[in-house]
Formats: C-alpha cells, sequence, structure tokens
C-alpha cells in the first residue's frame, strides 16, 4: 500500500512529443508506445493507479499529436509594412513584432475608421499610448484575429520618440479621486464627500480627459474667433488671455457639470456596455467666472438672431497623434441666448482655472452635457453645421436597447445636449452595515436644461414606500437652475433590517427618473438616470 501511494503520488515524467511538419498533420491514431505486454507488467509493479495516469497521458498526447500545428507565419520588414497604408492596398499595422491586417476591421473600430487609419502602415503603440482602454487582454485577442505576419527580427524597434509617454507631461492629481482611468486621466470624487459641500473643492472636481492635458504658455496663449459674418464678409478675432479679461465683462455662475456616462458601472451591470465604468461621481459643481460667450460673439460682429441652422463649434489645444483636437459645439441659439449663461471661463471657485480643467480658458456650458464645455479651448467658430469632431458625430449618443455594435449608426441620433434629470445616494455607501436609529441618507440631484429639481422622494424598502427628502440651499432662479440640489432623509431604522434605500428626483416639468436601468441601457452607457438603489443592512 505505500508502494502504491508513493508511485501514484508521483508525477510520470512527461512523454515526448512527436515532432510535427508546419503544414497540418493528417488525423489518426498515433502509433503504439511498446510491446502488448506491456501494461500487466506495469499493472503488477506500480499498481493501478499508475497504469491509469500513464494512460492519461497517452492519451494527452495523442490528441496533441492530431491538434493542428500553430502557424508559422511570414516575416516583413517596416518597409513592407508601410506600404500597405489604404483600404485599396490593404490596411496593415503592427503591434510588439507581430503584423496585423486590419483592413475588414476598420469601418467596425468603434473610435472611428479615421482613428484606426492614423496608424496605417505603422504601429500601434504610439496611438494606444493615447487610449489606454486598448491595453486590456479582450483587445489584444481580438487583435490577433488579423494577424498575417511577424517582423523580421533583424529590423530595428521604432524610434524612441515614437513610443514616449504623451502623458508625461500631466499635472499631479489629488490621493483621494478614484480613477478610472490614468491615460488619458479620469476620475471621480469619492462618493462619501460629493454631498458634503455644495460646491466641490476644485481637486476633488470629477476630471474627464480624452487627451493629454496640453502644456499652455498663458503669455503666448490666443483664443481665435472667426465664421461668417455678414452680407459679403467673415468674421475673425483673435484675443489674448489678459484681452479676454479687460475687454469683457466678468461673468460668474454656479454650475453643475456632469459626464454623460455618470452612473454607467450600473448599466454594465445589466449588459456590458463601452467605456469608464463610473460611478455617481461623475459630476460636480463649481463657481466659475469668465467672460459671456454672447458678449464676445457680439462684440466680434456675430448678430444676435440668425436665419436658420446654425451653430457654435469650439477646437481645444488637446490633440490626438494625428493632430485632431478634441471638438464639440452647441446650438448658435444658446450660445448667444442672454439666459443661458454660457461662459469663456478662466476662474474656477474664485481661483485660475486647473490644468486637469481646462488651463487657460474652457468653455461652461450649463444645464448641457459636460461633453460640450470644451477646455484648454484654443478656436470658437460659428458654422451651418455641427462640429465634425468624432464626439460630436460618432460618440455621446443614445441608442435604444435594441441597438449593437453591430448595427449602430451614430447619424440617426441627436447629440446629447441637455440631460435628463439625475439623482443618487452618496451616504450610505452599498453593502454598509449602519447602527440601529436614527438614520441619515444624503444624495444630490440635478436636471439639465435649467429645470429646477422640486422633489426628492426616497425609499427604505425598494420603492414599496416613500418619503420625501429635504432639499438644501437657496432656490435657483426659475429656468436657470444650473446647479445641483443637495437633499438628506432622516428616518429610524430596526436592528437587523436589511434595507434597500432608492431614491428618485422630480424637476420643474415634472419629469421623473425612470425605474429600471433595462429599458434605458444603450451599448455606449450613457443617459443612466434610473432609481438609484443601494442596499444596507442595520445591525444588532
Amino acid at each position: 500500500m505505500l508502494l502504491l501511494r508513493a508511485v501514484t503520488g508521483r508525477r510520470l515524467p512527461p512523454l515526448p512529443l512527436p515532432r510535427r511538419p508546419c503544414s497540418r498533420s493528417p488525423t489518426g491514431s498515433p502509433a503504439a508506445g511498446g510491446p502488448r505486454g506491456a501494461a500487466p507488467v506495469l499493472a503488477a509493479l506500480l499498481g493501478l493507479g499508475a497504469v491509469l495516469a500513464y494512460g492519461e497521458r497517452r492519451r494527452r498526447v495523442a490528441q496533441a499529436a492530431q491538434a493542428p500545428p500553430a502557424p508559422r507565419y511570414p516575416l516583413y520588414t517596416r518597409e513592407e509594412v508601410g506600404r500597405h497604408r489604404t483600404p485599396r492596398d490593404r490596411v496593415w499595422v503592427t503591434h510588439g513584432t507581430e503584423v496585423f491586417d486590419v483592413t475588414d476591421f476598420v469601418e467596425l473600430h468603434p473610435g472611428g475608421a479615421d482613428k484606426l487609419l492614423l496608424a496605417a502602415g505603422g504601429a500601434l503603440e504610439p496611438f494606444w499610448a493615447l487610449y489606454g482602454v486598448h491595453n486590456q487582454p479582450h483587445v489584444l485577442e481580438l487583435l490577433r484575429e488579423y494577424k498575417v505576419g511577424e517582423l523580421d527580427p533583424h529590423e530595428a524597434p521604432p524610434a524612441p520618440a515614437d513610443t514616449q509617454d504623451p502623458f508625461a507631461g500631466d499635472p499631479p492629481r489629488h490621493p483621494g479621486l478614484r480613477v478610472n482611468s490614468q491615460k488619458p486621466f479620469n476620475a471621480e470624487p469619492p462618493a462619501e464627500l460629493l454631498a458634503e459641500r455644495f460646491l466641490t473643492p476644485n481637486e476633488l472636481f470629477f476630471t474627464r480627459n480624452h487627451l493629454p492635458v496640453p502644456a499652455v504658455d498663458p503669455d503666448s496663449y490666443r483664443l481665435q474667433v472667426e465664421g461668417p459674418g455678414g452680407p459679403g464678409g467673415g468674421v475673425s478675432l483673435s484675443l489674448s488671455l489678459p484681452e479676454l479679461r479687460s475687454r469683457f465683462p466678468k461673468h460668474e455662475v454656479t454650475a453643475t457639470l456632469q459626464c454623460a456616462g455618470n452612473r454607467r458601472a450600473e448599466m454594465s451591470r445589466v449588459r456590458p456596455v463601452k467605456g469608464l465604468p463610473w460611478d455617481v461621481g461623475a459630476i460636480s459643481t463649481a463657481r466659475w467666472g469668465g467672460a459671456r460667450l454672447r458678449d464676445v460673439l457680439l462684440h466680434a460682429g456675430f448678430e444676435e438672431e440668425r436665419e436658420g441652422e446654425w451653430h457654435v463649434c469650439f477646437e481645444g489645444l488637446d490633440a490626438d497623434a494625428g493632430g485632431a483636437p478634441y471638438g464639440a459645439s452647441i446650438p448658435y441659439a444658446r450660445a448667444l441666448s442672454a439666459g443661458a449663461d454660457v461662459l469663456l471661463a478662466y476662474e474656477m471657485n474664485g481661483r485660475e482655472l486647473p490644468r486637469d480643467h481646462g488651463f487657460p480658458v474652457r468653455v461652461v456650458v450649463p444645464g448641457v452635457v459636460g461633453a460640450r464645455s470644451v477646455k484648454w479651448l484654443r478656436r470658437v467658430a460659428v458654422s451651418p453645421a455641427e462640429s465634425p469632431s468624432h464626439w460630436q458625430q460618432n460618440d455621446y449618443k443614445g441608442f435604444s436597447p435594441c441597438v449593437d455594435w453591430d448595427t449602430v449608426d451614430y447619424s440617426t441620433a441627436p447629440a446629447i445636449q441637455e440631460l435628463p434629470v439625475q439623482s443618487a445616494i452618496t451616504q450610505p455607501r452599498p453593502g454598509a452595515a449602519v447602527p440601529p436609529g436614527e438614520l441619515t441618507v444624503k444624495g444630490y440631484a440635478w436636471s439639465g436644461g435649467g429645470r429646477e429639481v422640486v422633489r426628492v422622494d426616497v425609499s427604505l424598502d425598494g420603492g414599496r414606500s416613500w418619503r420625501v427628502a429635504d432639499l438644501t440651499g437657496e432656490r435657483p432662479v426659475p429656468g436657470r437652475a444650473w446647479a445641483w440640489r443637495l437633499w438628506e432623509l432622516r428616518a429610524p431604522v430596526a436592528a437587523g433590517a436589511e434595507l434597500e434605500i432608492v431614491c428618485k428626483a422630480v424637476d420643474g416639468s415634472y419629469n421623473v427618473q425612470p425605474d429600471g436601468v433595462a429599458a434605458i441601457w444603450n451599448l455606449r452607457g450613457v443617459l443612466s438616470n434610473a432609481w438609484h438603489r443601494v442596499r444596507v443592512t442595520v445591525t444588532r
């Protein structure tokens, strides 16, 4: 028995694998491994357990021998790869030492065909360095489906300038931020701190960057304002930072900015979506100071009203590897409206704009999705068409739950402007254990378009019964409720209870949040504003 344990508990040495040619091996039974009498002898000497282990090993060897061999790929030089830059010539790219023909994927690329074509004929690494979302296992698995070769090992590696980190010059950040991506940097404040102060400290204001943070010299900075003017002429105006400050009255507005993807993580629990996994913190409030966009456009020579469809387009100083800047646009009527309070902001909570938030000048469009409040502003252009930017045309749009990445057509949906009514619970946090007695529930509520939040309903039992929360702070000016309302509810809770806390906000137009996520799910995970739910346990 001891001999049997010793032998069967020890792993047998691996059998040598037969060498396989480069072409597919024909299927069939492997050659016998020895004379027929070997099995009884082994059984007698080593015991039945060892024979079974030996037989299992032989079975695996046989399966491996029948499996198709790993393909042996041809070798290419970088010059040869560089000849494949268009769909007509096939689109090739490299990653590491591998070569890929991605022609059939170009039109399927979620970031747009134009972004993928920037890397055509060259290495993906400089572009993936800009978009850290690519550096995930499933992306590499997808890429390998398009592999056609290997780089010649005698080829020199790319020059250091081609692979240096474009994010090396980004500013330092507060360690309390909860990071959703490092490159580009995207982070939100801890939910527990969101409702503690009406104005979010600059250091904790949520950060949404699409590209590296540009280094801007305020002394040489110029803002370009241009577009078609009156009959027979165009408008062109260039402003330095001191001129923007001195020529136009400083206007201040307290406004909440919210990312279109706020609370995306909840949509991901219904079905996977593409985008950063924001919790409830992709929203913050600040007191912004700067020149009214209306004042600047009127000073430049644009009229207050225009017939037909017109837009005001913004471009930032942040740009991708191909030089394309981040861009967005808003309707001309909003830009020129005296009541819309659109700013060319150079101050945030009484201080100079931080680099992460647009220094030296950014747009602030109150009541509108944060994606239109372009940072590091370099150009304002009046145009009969929306911004051609990827982020205006092929992102930040909502779709039906039935639309997937095989059927989506971004041209069929309008760009998000005003956001729907929203609220979330910031205290207590999901999964918390709270003491019996009086429970304090806190959160925020906000609605787009300047619509005032008039009520927040809170349930402790999953929506079966409701209480009305107390709204804090002053009531806003009707139609210009640009900032959130913080709210609070105090209620007795019994020891040992399991609570499902739910909140829903109602705005001045009696818009109310939907009760579930599934009905508003969309492939990009935007506009997530269902009832917010937090489950907690009351201790005994």
